[in-house]
């Protein structure tokens, strides 16, 4: 099974993402929704920063469940609570540079959102892989 991501040359530079993946035939893993919750199912509290370690340490094993790598994501879909552009880019900084970080090289986008489904819930990652 071969993953291929593209950057045409007519489409503006990208901050690591790319506009396309290409995936050849084979089975494919659809994360629901991580979100920044402990095993009790209660929200981190700490902050965005530390929503966001748990956001990635959650897809990390729903990735490794399926025996997949953040290098087999080729979609994912950021959300964070914010209206301000600087807020996310500090969340696209820090899940860059997260053991995740190769999820971020395939298909990508981040959004700002109103509100997302628990109270107190900053970020959520909706993610898709390549099974190998």
């Amino acid at each position: 099974m071969g993953i291929n991501r593209i950057n045409p040359p007519e489409l503006h530079q990208t901050p690591g993402y790319h506009h396309i993946t290409v995936v050849e035939a084979g089975r494919t893993a659809y994360l629901a929704g991580q979100c920044p919750l402990n095993k009790e199912g209660e929200v981190v509290e700490g902050g965005l920063e530390a929503q966001i370690d748990a956001v990635v340490a959650n897809a990390m094993t729903a990735l490794a469940a399926v025996d997949a790598k953040p290098s087999d994501v080729v979609r994912s879909v950021i959300y964070v609570v914010s209206h301000e552009q600087e807020t996310l880019a500090r969340v696209w900084a820090r899940l860059t540079e997260s053991g995740l970080a190769e999820a971020f090289t395939t298909a990508s986008t981040l959004l700002g959102v109103a509100q997302l489904g628990y109270r107190g819930q900053l970020v959520e990652l909706d993610l898709t892989a390549a099974l190998p």
